[in-house]
């Protein structure tokens, strides 16, 4: 059987929801528009669904000036891309980075969805964060991803997960940017090097999971799986693992039905 691309998701706010593509760009960053903006509380520090849950339930939509942000009893808000006239500089993990302020209407409308005081953020296209070196190249970069431009999942790993749950989990709470179809579970995490169209993918690290696959995307409740089952058979050296943190090597176009080819 031969493997393609099932699925792309792209995330333009970091922890907020996805929005799933037929076809997507692959620029430096990852996919286009992917973690481009990021939401940060008072002294610039991230935030995520790790601290603040309800951020799985603000929904992102792309437009041709910036994005629309709509959550249930919230009244949507355009935000366009901003300028340079106000930048910050944030903190993502231990990474520091220059950002452009989305404005106070913006700051407005998410601290009162969170409860929290908070601010939107952008990163702008001329800004540079490497990725980890451990694992990365000189100039390999990414945006406002936790550390990699792009998650890749297979299918079947997904379904070999749901099978060993009662009640089975969207590959939504697992946040992948590209899932593949055709292979066996965990075929993924012995890959090294694969193709894509035009584009070679290396892929670098297999991705240590946190609590937000246990985030309940349609409630904000945190749930016991499927940590629970992921630790009886995904651990270890204390970590869980689930998915594959990839690099694209060059730009290009990636379509949902692109053959996969494993080169590694």
């Amino acid at each position: 059987m031969t493997i393609r691309v099932s699925h792309l998701s792209i995330y333009p706010v970091k922890s907020c929801r996805g929005i799933s593509q037929h076809s997507s760009y692959v620029e430096e960053f990852g996919l286009k528009n992917d973690r481009r903006w990021m939401v940060v509380d008072e002294h610039g520090v991230m935030l995520t669904q790790r601290k603040i849950a309800r951020m799985c339930l603000i929904q992102p939509e792309l437009n041709a000036t910036g994005l629309t942000l709509a959550a249930e009893s919230m009244l949507q808000l355009q935000v366009d891309v901003p300028l340079a006239t106000q930048t910050y500089t944030v903190k993502v993990w231990k990474d520091e980075c220059l950002a452009y302020d989305a404005g106070d209407e913006a700051a407005h409308w998410l601290s009162q969805f969170l409860s929290t005081k908070c601010r939107l953020v952008y990163f702008p296209a001329d800004e540079f964060r490497q990725v980890d070196l451990d694992y990365a190249r000189v100039g390999d970069k990414t945006a406002f991803s936790d550390g990699f431009p792009l998650l890749l999942i297979s299918q079947a790993s997904l379904d070999d997960l749901n099978q060993r749950l009662v009640i089975p989990v969207p590959m939504s709470r697992f946040r992948p940017n590209l899932v593949v179809a055709g292979c066996e579970a965990y075929a993924e995490d012995s890959w090294k090097k694969i193709q894509i169209g035009s584009i070679t993918c290396r892929i670098v690290k297999p991705c240590s999971r946190c609590v937000i696959p246990s985030i309940n995307i349609e409630t904000a409740e945190r749930e016991e799986e499927p940590t629970k089952t992921l630790i009886s058979y995904r651990k270890r050296d204390n970590k869980i693992y689930f998915g594959q943190n990839v690099i694209a090597e060059m730009n290009g176009q990636i379509d949902v039905g692109m053959p996969v080819t494993i080169i590694e």
